[in-house]
């Protein structure tokens, strides 16, 4: 009898330490990844700094790009001890890597979220969609595979129109390839996932250069975000407005900044950024109080 106790408490006891060192490697992999991704964005980007990027502690997703870039999120919960949240806002930065500024207002708005996330919304936030596209030496608009992110959503089903409407319309366009399939590239695959899981009330993704603000899905669009003004691009076979606006009737923000390359200054970043919040307040179905939260 004591024979059996002490086998069973030397196996409790040699279990502990194999556990707490799993659980501290896993811990220490994660932040390694998080470490490199942080890095090669402080070095590409002027305005965003190994230590800014750090300190966000941004969470690696288990998702990877082409090249095994590890894709980051930062999640601002609800705080049920202060109030509700009235919706879940998905925030999508760096969809195509040559738009420098679509990723860096994204650490901009998570470093006033890190001062003033009140509960309003629950925020999940990917500011980099597309590592590969941006970290490579010449940033490019594609991933490593040469896709267009933002064409290679599900297309309702049809699986085809995606790149009959590339070849017919845009075939010498290389950079708006949308891949031999919908959903073909990890990125794209993460984001739909993450749309199925989070369930977003509503969607802001940043590109540029256009300057405007685009819109996809219900209820009424903002007319304007600080100094950029409404003007419907129209969407896309593959495009994430379709895909989440028109198919999932998720109301999609598409925030076009004037310049890939320059930064809005600071009071027209804290604009878009009041604006933007104040629209999703009047704005976001008022539903998801009852029955999703």
């Amino acid at each position: 009898m004591l024979t059996r106790l002490y086998r069973i408490t030397l196996l409790l006891l040699l279990s502990i330490p194999v556990y707490s060192q799993s659980k501290s490697i896993t811990t220490m992999m994660q932040q390694k990844q998080v470490n490199s991704t942080c890095l090669s964005i402080g070095k590409k980007l002027s305005s965003v700094t190994f230590n800014e990027c750090l300190e966000l502690n941004l969470s690696p997703s288990q998702h990877h790009s082409v090249k095994h870039n590890s894709l980051l999120l930062k999640e601002y919960p609800p705080l049920l001890k202060r109030r509700q949240p009235q919706a879940k806002i998905l925030m999508l930065g760096g969809i195509h890597g040559d738009e420098y500024s679509s990723v860096t207002i994204m650490f901009k708005w998570m470093s006033i979220l890190e001062k003033y996330h009140s509960g309003l919304f629950h925020w999940k936030i990917a500011p980099l969609v597309n590592p590969d596209g941006l970290l490579q030496k010449k940033s490019r608009r594609i991933n490593a595979n040469g896709v267009d992110l933002n064409r290679n959503f599900p297309n309702n089903g049809d699986p085809k129109a995606s790149l009959e409407y590339w070849k017919n319309r845009a075939y010498s366009d290389v950079r708006r390839y949308p891949g031999p399939a919908p959903t073909s590239e990890p990125e794209t695959q993460w984001i739909v996932e993450l749309i199925k899981e989070f369930k977003p009330d509503a969607i802001v993704a940043v590109h540029a250069p256009y300057g405007i603000v685009d819109y996809d899905g219900p209820p009424q669009p903002p007319s304007h975000l600080g100094p950029l003004y409404l003007k419907l691009l129209g969407t896309y076979p593959g495009s994430l407005g379709n895909y989440a606006g028109l198919q999932q009737e998720i109301p999609v923000v598409t925030i076009e900044l004037p310049y890939a390359g320059i930064m809005p200054s600071n009071q027209e970043v804290g604009r878009i950024w009041v604006d933007m919040v104040r629209w999703l307040r009047k704005n976001i179905p008022q539903k998801v109080k009852s029955n999703e939260l």
